[in-house]
């Protein structure tokens, strides 16, 4: 067998590089740690064959006499140093992986290709027995003219290094960059490559990602901030809006309780002043749906306080319960005349905050519409009470009794100071005997709220998994 591989040693190291090719290809990509074991075995089994032929990678061949076998001798040798720098970089990207060095493709490419000039330096310092010194300062003196040639590429190149190392990013990530916002995809030796939110593609060059002024709006992942911007009248008092806007912030559940939602003023003229609500929500991915909540919520409490914008002096001002009918979905079918009668009937009462407006079980002789302020409604789930949601102005509550004898599902409770109005349901019994549509309506919400009660009834808390030592250690 030795004098096999004495007498072959080129065809024999051939074949071990076409098989290591070989097994590359069809070894799945899945199963990385096996396409890394194969290479190395392989290597391991390469260098000895060239031990076992007399050959050693760091002398040149012994066969100066013999130009054909010294040939083959000095481009195995200068094979087994590119494959060894091939098996490290490898063997470097698996470690790598392993550490969650997600995105560090560009460093393992620059890590790569010093590993392969190393291995390349020295084929030519030992097997070729060049002068490596006056090789390298000629190498060096050609890299300064390539580098004033190529100054901008390489800024990009390095602040690339620099991004992947200190990663104030990831793939994955919505950032912004100077006003550029998307999703990054990519990062390459040149670039940091974004998806907007129209679908467009930004390419922007690392340099500039490295100086300017970025945003992650991924990190922390379990807390993304969301705020809207208001202008009102200058005329307006601050107070009156904050409390609008701070009920506006108590009228979602989604805000998260720490830190807690807060409300400031953003600017100001003598004809304007802009208010910003604002807080953190778990998810990033319900940002515009908490936003549009948000604004819609901020706007029915700041015309619950009386906050009007675009007002015609024209137009005869009408009651606060007037207005509120307009915005009461099962009375959008009445007419303005039948609603005016309607509100004259309305009678205003004001709850405190944390009272209990109606209990479980409990049946209402009025249906009553919330004029301001935000009311929580809760279900019974055995001894605890779980949160059902939120109520603003103009959405009613009370309506069981209405259309048969139930009595209320849920506890409707204070969040803040309240106003609402009742309205006796023996007027809301003379507009079901005219209108069929109210009917409908009420119909609708009652059907819709008891779904809603089922649903949280039949939600299991999600299970805990349980982690050993190793687990724990690994987080």
């Amino acid at each position: 067998m030795l004098a096999f591989i004495q007498s072959y040693p080129l065809l024999l190291g051939t074949c071990l590089i076409f098989l290591d090719l070989l097994l590359w290809q069809l070894i799945p990509l899945e199963r990385r740690a096996w396409r890394i074991v194969t290479r190395l075995g392989i290597f391991v089994i390469f260098s000895a064959v060239l031990l076992a032929a007399g050959m050693s990678p760091l002398q040149p061949p012994p066969w100066a006499d013999d130009v054909a076998r010294n040939l083959i001798a000095t481009v195995l040798t200068i094979g087994w140093w590119l494959f060894g720098a091939r098996t490290v970089t490898v063997v470097f990207g698996l470690l790598m992986i392993a550490r969650g060095s997600h995105g560090g493709r560009l460093l393992q490419d620059v890590v790569g290709a010093l590993i392969f000039l190393a291995a390349a330096v020295a084929a030519a310092a030992y097997v070729l027995q060049l002068p490596v010194k006056g090789l390298l300062a000629t190498s060096g003196v050609m890299a300064i003219v390539i580098g004033l040639a190529l100054q901008s590429t390489l800024a990009d190149v390095f602040s690339g290094i620099v991004l992947n190392t200190t990663r104030p990013y990831q793939i994955g990530d919505s950032i912004s960059i100077d006003g550029t916002e998307g999703k990054v995809v990519d990062i390459d030796w040149r670039a940091t490559r974004l998806i907007t939110g129209t679908g467009s593609l930004a390419v922007i060059p690392n340099s500039v990602a490295a100086k300017a002024r970025l945003l992650n709006h991924s990190r922390p992942a379990d807390r993304h901030g969301v705020s809207i911007s208001v202008v009102v009248p200058a005329r307006i008092r601050p107070k009156r809006v904050f409390d609008a806007l701070e009920k506006a912030l108590q009228g979602t559940s989604a805000l998260l309780p720490s830190p807690a939602a807060k409300v400031s003023v953003k600017a100001s003229t003598l004809e304007s002043v802009e208010y910003e609500a604002s807080g953190f929500i778990a998810d990033a991915a319900h940002k515009t749906e908490v936003r549009n909540q948000l604004f819609d919520l901020a706007h029915r409490h700041l015309e619950a306080s009386g906050v009007m914008w675009n007002l015609d002096l024209a137009v005869t001002p009408r009651s606060r319960q007037r207005e509120l009918l307009d915005e009461v979905r099962v009375f959008r079918s009445l007419s303005s005349e039948e609603r005016d009668a309607l509100s004259q009937r309305m009678m205003a009462v004001e709850y405190l905050a944390d009272q209990v407006i109606l209990d479980v079980g409990e049946q209402s002789d009025h249906l009553l519409v919330i004029g301001s302020g935000v009311v929580q409604a809760s279900i019974r789930n055995g001894d605890k009470r779980v949160e059902a949601g939120r109520m603003g102005p103009a959405e009613v509550l009370g309506i069981e009794g209405i259309m048969d004898e139930d009595s209320s599902f849920a506890e409707f409770r204070t969040l803040t100071g309240c106003l609402l109005y009742r309205i006796d349901k023996e007027q809301v019994r003379s507009c079901l005997a005219e209108r069929g549509e109210v009917v409908q309506a009420l119909n609708k919400l009652q059907r819709f709220r008891l779904q809603s009660r089922e649903s949280l009834l039949l939600q299991k808390p999600a299970a805990v998994k349980k982690g050993g030592f190793l687990s724990w250690l690994h987080k």
